[in-house]
């Protein structure tokens, strides 16, 4: 078995139909591209115990959100050290192997969420299966280059359009999933029937069993719940968000179809090309593509290379930390003005969207980069993008207002727009790379270069959550200063003064709070995502001055001409 799993084992013979490798290649990504669904897990996961609303111990979204993140650091730092082991097992080996981290990782957060230690879906999805996600990302795209060398840009962008269209499958897959396995807490009644006490900013009600802790749904909160439910106390701990039930489900899904597509991974033999293809000349793409190749250890000696991780970590970190938050984020903005339309359904269809886009922008874009050249698409990306990001805040503005439907679509047109670039900024690098170093170790720099996404890994969601906090405490406070303290206290059970440790224990929201001043106080969740807007459009003009200083790789720095030197 060994052997058939290396390299020299797996050199496709005559006649081999290359767009098997493509298909497998899509399918391996559409498995880990799921990663992208991640923000369809933040409620539940925020509602382990309190399940129809956060309890006091429940995990927040700043603390789910970073599992996420570190997924994807893992995936950038795997991807660097798997680079050169790549290039010499073979693209079936490191497939094989990507396939029994990203399951693990299932299955250890399965057991994280049961057991409700954060840290266990830390080490499963976070670190293993982020490893799966590394190994799995890189295992195709060398192999798919030497294969279509004819249409670099093509190949790359429609394998790594598996990744992006992962959340296409897996967003209704894991919404179905936990919807399936939802189980709703039990159920005490309404506030008015009930004497709710507050000691140190958690919930109690006296019943004939004891005191037990419980959370209040508001009439929003219960809604939403799959199937419906009623506004009121439901006790803590005695229900399912699903979510457990639905990671051991993906596990068995996702281990039989990455399975048989690493199995299905060949190389081509050595000096195999297309038939009636000719490579073009240096001189007709005006030295932008080379050649010549350039060695891993060599490539990262060069401006270029940094120059192009400058430029992945920027447009990474502009799209990464909106995308981790994407459902969260609709609701936050649109959900109180237009609650008949932006429902848990609509903000599940949006992440779907998000994915549609991502994924058709990755096959496009890059294969629209074999016409318009690498460095021009990417010049598209970083004008237009700083343009829609800009354009955000102002449609947030209007949520509330006479526009609100229209500012929602145009809300909705600007973000999937991005995300086309986000993806196309994906799927090009291979071929850039490949432009500038030649194909030779292609794979083991891509690996290198992917550290750029494991620091926007930590960036991008750290910026939107710290940006979003702020703003989020900042409105509190201005919503509790046009509240009597009174019907404060008689609300929350705590006074005023109290008020950072009630926001802390999720007894106090923005939410609730709106049921609480004068009428025609404007809400402010829809710009409480503006600073983090602003922070992405300065992203992306620092990474349009660095695309528009790379240029040719120098000749010292061709293997031929560095085994000269030593």
């Amino acid at each position: 078995m060994g052997l058939a799993l290396t390299k020299e084992h797996i050199v496709a013979p005559p006649g081999f139909n290359r767009w098997r490798v493509a298909a497998a290649s899509v399918s391996i990504h559409l498995c880990i591209g799921s990663v992208y669904a991640w923000s369809v897990f933040n409620p539940p996961l925020t509602r382990v115990l309190g399940v129809v609303a956060p309890a006091a111990d429940d995990w927040t979204l700043g603390s789910v959100v970073w599992i996420f993140s570190v997924a994807i650091v893992f995936l950038g730092l795997s991807a660097a050290l798997a680079g050169k082991w790549l290039e010499r097992v073979g693209p079936r080996l490191v497939g094989l192997v990507s396939t029994i981290c990203w399951c693990s990782g299932f299955l250890i957060g399965a057991a994280g969420i049961h057991l409700h230690q954060l840290w266990l879906l830390y080490l499963g999805y976070g670190v293993i299966g982020g490893i799966g996600l590394g190994l799995g990302y890189v295992s195709p795209v060398s192999t798919l280059i030497r294969w279509f060398p004819d249409h670099r840009g093509m190949s790359t962008g429609l394998a790594i359009m598996g990744f992006g269209g992962g959340a296409i499958l897996g967003a209704p897959l894991k919404t179905w999933l936990l919807n399936h396995f939802f189980h709703a807490p039990d159920y005490l009644g309404t506030v008015e029937t009930l004497r709710v006490v507050t000691e140190q900013g958690r919930q109690f009600v006296e019943t004939a069993s004891g005191r037990v802790e419980v959370v209040v749904a508001t009439v929003a909160q219960a809604a939403v719940l799959p199937g419906g439910g009623a506004a009121g106390a439901y006790v803590v701990g005695t229900g399912s968000t699903g979510a457990a039930a639905t990671f051991l489900v993906l596990a068995a899904v996702y281990l039989v179809v990455m399975s048989i597509a690493a199995f299905s991974y060949r190389v081509p033999a050595a000096g195999w090309l297309p038939a009636g293809w000719t490579p073009p000349p240096e001189s007709a793409s005006h030295g932008m593509i080379s050649a010549h190749h350039v060695h891993a250890d060599e490539a990262i000696r060069t401006s270029q290379f940094w120059l192009l991780w400058v430029v992945l970590c920027c447009n990474v970190t502009a799209g990464i930390g909106v995308l981790g938050v994407a459902k969260t984020m609709m609701g936050e903005i649109f959900g109180s003005a237009l609650p008949a339309l932006v429902t848990a359904a609509f903000a599940s269809t949006y992440v779907l969207m998000i994915s549609v886009f991502n994924m058709a922008g990755r096959f496009a874009w890059a294969s629209a980069s074999d016409s318009l050249g690498r460095k021009n698409t990417y010049t598209c990306f970083f004008v237009l993008g700083t343009l829609l990001y800009l354009s955000l805040p102002w449609f947030a503005s209007m949520a509330g207002g006479a526009g609100t439907v229209w500012q929602l679509w145009g809300f909705y047109a600007a973000t999937l727009l991005i995300f086309t670039m986000y993806g196309g900024g994906f799927a090009t690098i291979p071929a850039y790379l490949a432009d500038l170093f030649g194909t030779m170790h292609v794979g083991a720099i891509h690996g290198r270069l992917l550290t750029a996404w494991s620091v926007a890994g930590v960036l991008g969601p750290l910026a939107i959550t710290q940006l979003r906090e702020r703003s989020v405490l900042a409105a509190v406070h201005e919503l509790v200063a046009q509240i009597d303290p009174a019907a404060f206290n008689a609300s929350f059970g705590e006074p005023v003064s109290q008020l950072d440790e009630l926001v802390r224990a999720n007894t106090v929201s923005i939410e609730k709070l709106m049921l609480l001043v004068p009428p025609g106080t404007p809400d402010p969740s829809a710009g409480i995502y503006n600073s983090t807007m602003y922070a992405m459009a300065a992203l992306l003009i620092v990474a349009l001055v660095a695309n528009w200083r790379i240029h040719p790789v120098a000749s010292f720095h061709y293997v031929e001409n560095a085994r000269q030197k030593g």
